[in-house]
């Protein structure tokens, strides 16, 4: 990327994105800088990865191209606060804050800067995640792809999209997705436990089911309908279970979850 980047808030998706770019070799860790309060977290950072770790967030922000927010919603302003004395309309702001508009963030910084809103869900922990981004009226496309590439350091899938609204709908589909996840996990682990498979069998089979079946309609990108009619035999086991599954309405739920989440992050975002 030959940027150098600046993480205001070092928590766990800031490790995992530095961590990220280092591994993928789209950043060196010369030009990574981060800042935090706590002074444990600020040296564990420094040990670990070997990049600049400052306090002050004036510090960390100066002379770099892209400015990662990465602090609780709560926090953010504060921290725009700190850096607007430094903050210069051709650094591009990106913020990973759940919930706070462009807007928002415009209006609490000077109005030529640069925002990119970016939503990426937690399997971003471990470089597995889902990401969406969307760029402020002074952004281009050179901005959008540079958040883009950023965010690929711990994202496999990172989508643009042209309206904020869409925003709430990602943070109820993959934002609130691995929760809805790791309920059908334990579900179909429990499944197999009740019909007699050890627990730990039980759980591997299930993992390995849910990864292996993404990963192949992501590869051969085929109709899902058509996936599903290639394990789904007449009169055999499958549709059995598929019939269960029907009546039991798992696919009305899968739409209400998503829109329960979807209008619950377009409330808080108007508070």
């Amino acid at each position: 990327m030959n940027k150098k980047i600046a993480f205001l808030g070092s928590g766990n998706m800031a490790e995992a994105m530095v961590r990220g770019l280092i591994t993928s070799g789209l950043v060196t860790k010369e030009d990574i800088t981060v800042s935090d309060v706590s002074a444990e977290r600020l040296l564990y950072m420094k040990k670990t990865y070997e990049v600049s770790a400052v306090h002050e967030n004036t510090k960390a922000a100066e002379g770099k191209d892209v400015i990662v927010v990465a602090v609780k919603p709560s926090n953010v302003r504060q921290v725009l606060g700190d850096i607007a004395a430094v903050q210069k309309s051709e650094q591009l702001i990106v913020s990973i804050a759940a919930g706070l508009t462009v807007d928002t963030i415009e209006g609490w910084m000077d109005h030529r800067a640069k925002v990119v809103r970016a939503m990426p869900n937690t399997p971003a922990l471990i470089q597995e995640g889902a990401a969406a981004i969307f760029g402020g009226r002074n952004c281009d496309v050179s901005d959008i792809e540079v958040a883009r590439k950023l965010l690929s350091a711990v994202c496999k899938v990172v989508v643009a999209v042209n309206d904020e609204k869409m925003m709430d709908a990602v943070t109820g589909l993959s934002g609130s997705g691995p929760a809805y996840v790791f309920l059908i996990l334990e579900a179909l682990s429990d499944a197999g436990v009740r019909m007699g498979l050890s627990r730990d069998d039980s759980f591997q089979l299930a993992a390995q089911t849910l990864i292996g079946s993404a990963a192949m309609a992501l590869q051969t990108r085929d109709p899902l309908s058509k996936l599903k009619d290639m394990v789904t035999s007449p009169g055999g086991t499958t549709i059995a279970g598929l019939q269960k599954l029907e009546e039991s309405a798992v696919r009305a739920a899968m739409y209400s979850a998503v829109e329960a989440a979807t209008m619950r992050s377009r409330e808080l975002g108007n508070k």
